[in-house]
Parts: structure tokens; C-alpha cells; sequence
């Protein structure tokens, strides 16, 4: 068995794994149970900037490391030694990357600077989603932005598990990538 590749394919799938299930995690979990938060609405601001610039970091290693041994593995194959299929999903697979990693960058850009609205991150919210009626209209698009962006995100890294599976079904399949695969390193 091909050590290095059989490696990158687990970091490659550790990395969607890890971004998938923290966004996963935020968007269903954690935003919506910051309302119970009872002190105040600042100290629901702070929580939520607090754990999702902490997170952050973890998020786009995750998504930096399968973004890397992909497009690694991209140099060397095209998926065309798959077929047809293969070839056009990791086209696919490319442009959902690229944009996945644009719009990853955008909401961690927007992410710190809704943080930086007020002192420590204690922009006033309702929820991790919804801004307070005394959240400054600043922050309020800063907000809207962030959770738009996470979607688009959760949705992105959805779609390259999906993908991965759908070629590495394909390859199961392929006698050429049978023969491909005893040559990789």
C-alpha cells in the first residue's frame, strides 16, 4: 500500500471532516444555545467571538490541509485515469476549493472584524446569528455577512465530502486507476 498517498488521503479527509463538523457544530448548536445566555447580551457577543476566532484557526488548518494534499494529488492526476466522470468531478472538486477557500478567508476576515466592534468581542446579539436591537448597524452587517458566508461554507465542505466519496467510488471501479494507484508513492 502507498504509504505517502494513503497518508495524504487521511489528512484529506480528517481536514474536510474537522472544517465540516466545527461549522456543522456552530451553525446548529452553539449560535443558538448562546440565547441562554442570561447576563447579558455583550457577554453573548463575547462568547460567540471568542469560540469562533478560537475555532477559526482549527478550521482553516482543517480546511488547509485537505486543500493542500488535494491540489498535490491534482498535480500528479488529472482523473482522467478514472474516466470521463472522474475527470469533470475533479474540475468540480478544484472550483468548489477555490471558492471555499475565498470565502473561508472572507468570514474569518469578517468574523474578526465583528470582534473588533466592540472591547473584547462583546458585540451585543440575541443568538450567535441574530444581532440585538442595540447591536451598532456596523456590526449588524457584519453579522449577516458572517452567516451567510458560514453557509455557503457548510455547504461547500458538504459538497467536497460528497465529491470524494463520488471519486473514490469511481476508482473503485477503474481498472486504469487500479494500475495508477500501485505507482503512487
Amino acid at each position: 500500500m502507498a504509504k505517502l498517498s494513503t497518508a495524504a488521503w487521511v489528512a484529506h479527509d480528517l481536514g474536510l471532516s474537522a472544517s465540516f463538523g466545527g461549522l456543522l457544530f456552530g451553525r446548529t448548536a452553539m449560535n443558538p444555545s448562546l440565547k441562554y445566555i442570561e447576563s447579558s447580551k455583550a457577554d453573548r457577543g463575547r462568547v460567540l467571538n471568542k469560540t469562533w476566532n478560537r475555532y477559526n484557526a482549527v478550521n482553516v488548518l482543517s480546511f488547509g490541509f485537505a486543500t493542500a494534499s488535494w491540489f498535490a494529488g491534482r498535480a500528479a492526476l488529472s482523473g482522467r485515469s478514472i474516466g470521463k466522470d472522474a475527470e469533470n468531478l475533479s474540475r468540480i472538486k478544484d472550483f468548489l476549493y477555490i471558492s471555499g477557500a475565498v470565502s473561508g478567508l472572507a468570514s474569518v476576515i469578517s468574523g474578526y472584524r465583528l470582534a473588533n466592534q466592540a472591547p473584547d468581542g462583546a458585540v451585543p446579539i440575541e443568538d450567535g446569528s441574530t444581532p440585538a436591537a442595540e447591536t451598532p448597524e456596523q456590526a449588524q452587517k457584519l453579522i449577516r455577512t458572517v452567516n451567510v458566508l458560514g453557509n455557503v461554507n457548510l455547504a461547500i465542505t458538504g459538497s467536497l465530502i460528497g465529491i470524494t466519496t463520488a471519486l473514490a467510488m469511481k476508482a473503485q471501479e477503474s481498472g486504469g486507476w487500479t494500475i495508477t494507484s500501485k505507482l503512487l508513492p
